[in-house]
């Protein structure tokens, strides 16, 4: 098969590899659809501490059933699936606490290598988190569940009441998404905060209330003007970059609460003003990953019809030309792509 190989960073190699076939309870996925984000992109311009390289690439995705292992009975083959690329162990310490995220088997046996013509998936994310897609969803918006499921398991980690004003810090497909589950919610006042004139424009047409480009003007100052000088009740941070780690704990309101949801490259720091944390009750929530819960809500979110969440699909492309798509997130002017493996009908 084909498959798209990140062989050292800012270097992808389409090279003809091995089809995978499946062990006892695993199964074989036919990409139909796979979708770039934010974390592969980053892999794809610095390298990932997770990720040796030469390694196979990308994780959210969705397909049919090419092969079934031993012991499979929940899916036969030219079923339509959606899945995402990890799942708990289910008995350690973290898993018998509702922490199923944190399970050390969550990242240690995860699969990679969406960007190829097939996937193997291991047994244990085929009984946990690997799902029939709905008729009426195309593969494109069941690829998103592996994000969406992230960003309700943020969601989890704060309390919301409909009148909060919250700002959401990055407007690329995570923040927007972040936007959507918000207005699901019933939330009115949004704010969103970036730098891209595609993805501001985007903001505005999915429903921000408010929308400020970082690159020209002063976030903390309108913030504040929109707040009537408070800061928002919530601010959740989707950028990654300790500076803005920073700077979205001085918009937030006495009593308010910050969700540092962009993970950071590895071992960089932040200063933070105890003061303030200490004497304005300032809450700190740094979410990772996602649940096993959190995937049957995404689940079930997309199967309802979650319908806007197929406009943060900016276009698709076939397979071979994945270096020019990653070549397109690095402009910025985008928010996902769809990486087409296979042509109708093949």
């Amino acid at each position: 098969m084909l498959a798209s190989l990140l062989v050292r960073p800012g270097c992808l190699e389409l090279r003809e590899v091995e089809t995978p076939r499946p062990g006892p309870g695993e199964v074989v996925v036919k990409i139909r659809a796979a979708l770039t984000c934010g974390t592969d992109l980053k892999a794809f311009l610095r390298g990932h501490p997770k990720m040796s390289l030469p390694t196979l690439f990308g994780h959210e995705f969705s397909g049919e059933i090419a092969r079934v292992g031993q012991g499979v009975t929940a899916f036969r083959e030219g079923d339509e699936v959606m899945s995402v690329h990890s799942a708990p162990c289910g008995h350690c310490y973290f898993c018998a606490r509702g922490q199923d995220n944190l399970c050390q088997m969550t990242m240690s046996a995860k699969v990679m290598g969406a960007y190829a013509e097939y996937i193997r998936v291991p047994a244990h994310i085929v009984e946990q988190n690997m799902f029939p897609k709905p008729a009426h969803l195309s593969f494109q918006e069941a690829a998103l569940l592996e994000p969406l499921a992230c960003v309700l398991h943020g969601c989890e980690q704060f309390t919301l009441r409909p009148d909060d004003a919250v700002l959401i810090i990055g407007a690329g497909a995570i923040g927007l998404l972040h936007l959507l589950v918000l207005r699901t919610l019933g939330v009115e006042n949004i704010i969103v905060s970036g730098r891209r004139a595609y993805r501001l424009r985007m903001a505005r047409e999915l429903g921000a209330t408010r929308v400020i480009d970082a690159a020209s003007e002063d976030p903390v100052a309108l913030v504040m003007e929109a707040t009537r000088g408070r800061g928002a009740d919530v601010v959740i941070e989707c950028t990654g970059r300790p500076e803005v780690w920073e700077s979205a704990i001085q918009m937030v309101r006495r009593g308010g609460q910050v969700v540092l949801f962009g993970g950071c490259p590895s071992g960089t720091k932040i200063t933070v003003d105890t003061g303030r944390l200490h004497y304005d009750q300032i809450t700190l929530t740094s979410p990772f990953h996602y649940t096993r819960a959190a995937v049957r809500r995404s689940y079930e979110v997309l199967a309802d019809g979650l319908t806007t969440a197929r406009r943060l699909i900016t276009a698709e492309y076939p397979l071979e030309r994945l270096p020019e798509v990653f070549s397109l997130l690095r402009q910025g002017e985008c928010l996902k792509y769809a990486v087409i493996p296979f042509q109708s009908g093949e």
